[in-house]
């Protein structure tokens, strides 16, 4: 029985609920809380016309789902005007907008669709949240615990909602959820395990500054309690020194044993790299996980994953079930992700390269299966360092297209890291106004990355390799970096 599930079934019924950005989460939200009898007003800065948001208006009303609507220019004006119990903002959205605390002053409760599952889940919560590695970590921690035989949800950032499905949960299932410091901004509900991949700056266009940044990360676990456990990143300063905030207990990972044993963390459970091996130890006791060599993706980050995953799931799962996982995963959507093989060129899409940490990732694993090409980049800066990424691509990639507003950003750092080797920039022309969403400058974004492809198609050699590797988020001109990824996908398959 799920307790606190009935306490907010009957404190819904009949309040009027404020539900901000009709996007992929709080659309079952809408629909999750009208079944509760809740009446709610949907808030999104998209236009009355714009063909996402009218054919969702349309898809509700269809379903017979009455909302109250305000959009477009001053959409959140009636959050002023009206009186609402409870306000759902979006992620994206900070807690002080003035609109925010206009109804906090008249009593309403703010809060997330995120925070509100965290609260009512009747199962344990395992949250991965940092600067990379998020989905890729969380993909595997969840097939793990399935691979051991578990119910396993799988939600948060990956953009799977899963309140919707809080009722048919159970004690004994397994929830897993990517966390990003936007989700995790005032973030006072904890993850009974957290793990923290690393911390580098990011999202610094959103946060006040790095300070907030890091602290939105340390909320997924500041709140445990003495049974919670919080596995952190021994290679990363940041991360390592989030020990100290920790009250439930810590375990370390990293690639180094010398990083996950070092000085201060002897006393905690590790995993880390002995040779080849993958090793978790704890007060003394070595249990063998896998060889690097059984995991199928590539990349010494990868291995890194693994790791953490291993030391968030050791206590739920056998060693065996993590090696079976380790051979057969083969990693996650627009992560150096395989597409086809066109004149004896391999093509690869890794939008998921949202910021040049990410990137630098992706070619060093390139680099390391002694990989040669053209690079396809460019999106939207978040104001993130760009050190070494010039000297990753260029181990990798002699000839690069961009395609995006950072386009200055990724030439520079590539000048400035060359040290005399020789490369070929050709850039896309970039007009910050066309934008997929908008129907009249739709046509120019396709076009745009249509003509990225077909010279990356004239220049690669065969026994090369193509791969978009963005550097930057979508939101220059796509909706998110699935859709950009996914139109690459497409383009690619069209040649």
């Amino acid at each position: 029985m799920n307790t606190r599930l009935d306490e907010f079934k009957s404190y819904i019924n009949g309040r009027r609920a404020a539900v901000i950005g009709v996007g992929i989460s709080n659309r079952p939200l809408i629909r999750w809380l009208n079944k509760l009898g809740c009446k709610v007003t949907a808030f999104d800065k998209l236009t009355y016309d714009d063909p996402v948001l009218s054919k969702t208006i349309l898809d509700f009303k269809n379903e017979g789902i009455e909302i109250e609507w305000s959009c477009g220019s001053g959409y959140l004006d009636l959050l002023r005007e009206g009186t609402f119990d409870i306000v759902f903002k979006t992620p994206k959205m900070r807690f002080e907008t003035p609109e925010l605390m206009a109804c906090k002053e008249k009593g309403a409760t703010l809060t997330t669709e995120m925070e509100l599952f965290m609260n009512l889940c009747p199962c344990e919560i395992f949250a991965i949240t940092g600067s990379d590695g998020k989905t890729t970590t969380s993909t595997l921690t969840a097939e793990i615990l399935r691979q051991a035989g578990y119910k396993v949800y799988l939600g948060g950032n990956i953009g799977t909602p899963l309140l919707d499905k809080v009722e048919e949960m159970t004690e004994s299932d397994k929830v897993v959820l990517e966390l990003s410091s936007f989700q995790l901004l005032g973030m006072a509900t904890p993850a009974d395990v957290a793990i923290v991949t690393n911390v580098t700056p990011n999202h610094l266009d959103f946060h006040k500054d790095y300070d907030e940044y890091i602290q939105a990360k340390i909320n997924a676990f500041r709140n445990q309690g003495p049974t919670g456990k919080v596995i952190l990143n021994a290679g990363c300063g940041i991360t390592y020194d989030m020990r100290d905030v920790a009250r439930g207990q810590v375990k370390f990972f990293s690639a180094s044993k010398e990083n996950a044993k070092k000085s201060g963390s002897e006393i905690c459970p590790c995993a880390y790299l002995d040779g080849s091996t993958l090793i978790y130890e704890e007060k003394g006791s070595k249990t063998t996980i896998c060889d690097k060599r059984d995991i199928f993706i590539p990349g010494m980050h990868n291995v890194e994953n693994f790791l953490a995953a291993s030391a968030a799931v050791i206590d739920y799962v056998k060693p065996e079930d993590i090696a079976e996982v380790a051979r057969n995963f083969i990693g996650v959507p627009h992560r150096i992700e395989f597409i086809r093989e066109l004149d004896g060129v391999r093509w690869y899409n890794s939008s998921i390269d949202t910021s040049p940490n990410r990137s630098l990732n992706t070619m060093n694993a390139l680099a390391d299966r002694d990989e040669h090409g053209v690079l396809i980049c460019g999106g939207a800066d978040k104001k993130c360092l760009y050190s070494k990424l010039g000297d990753a691509i260029l181990k990798v990639c002699d000839r690069i297209i961009i395609y995006g507003s950072n386009a200055d950003l990724v030439e520079e750092i590539i000048a400035k890291e060359a040290q005399g080797r020789k490369y070929e920039i050709i850039r896309i022309p970039d007009d910050p106004n066309d934008v997929y969403e908008i129907p009249k400058t739709r046509d120019n974004v396709v076009k745009a990355f249509t003509e990225a492809a077909n010279k990356a198609r004239a220049l690669a050699k065969p026994g090369e390799i193509v791969i978009l590797s963005s550097i930057g988020t979508s939101y220059d001109h796509f909706r998110h970096f699935e859709h950009r990824g996914d139109l690459f996908k497409d383009i690619v398959n069209g040649l």
